[in-house]
């Protein structure tokens, strides 16, 4: 089950953005790839988006057919925030812990575009 409006709604800042990655098909997951549930969530609203990720760094991202796309420069972070998560999947992996994390959420300040 991923994140719902509610708990989106009481993540939502009223400053900056808050990116949100939540990891679907947790028992499908596939060692190199993961699909991940991907949200900008501001003060004006939240886009959601369809994460792809491999562990190559590879990254997906795919507007939800029930949201808008979020501004260039908070996609470019979200796609950011795919990569680098994407990117350590096999360390991860290496350390002896789920390559996939169930959850990723990191805050971006608002000076910063936003």
């Amino acid at each position: 089950m991923t994140i719902d409006a509610d708990e989106r709604a009481r993540l939502r800042p009223s400053a900056g953005a808050r990116l949100l990655l939540d990891l679907l098909d947790r028992r499908d997951a596939q060692p190199g790839r993961a699909r991940y549930a991907a949200w900008l969530l501001d003060a004006a609203g939240e886009h959601g988006y369809l994460a792809e990720l491999d562990d190559t760094g590879a990254v997906t991202l795919t507007v939800a057919p029930d949201s808008t796309a979020a501004p260039s420069d908070g996609e470019d972070d979200l796609r950011m925030l795919a990569r680098l998560t994407a990117r350590a999947a096999a360390k991860r992996a290496a350390d002896g812990l789920p390559p996939w994390p169930p959850r990723v959420l990191r805050w971006r300040g608002a000076g910063r575009g936003g």
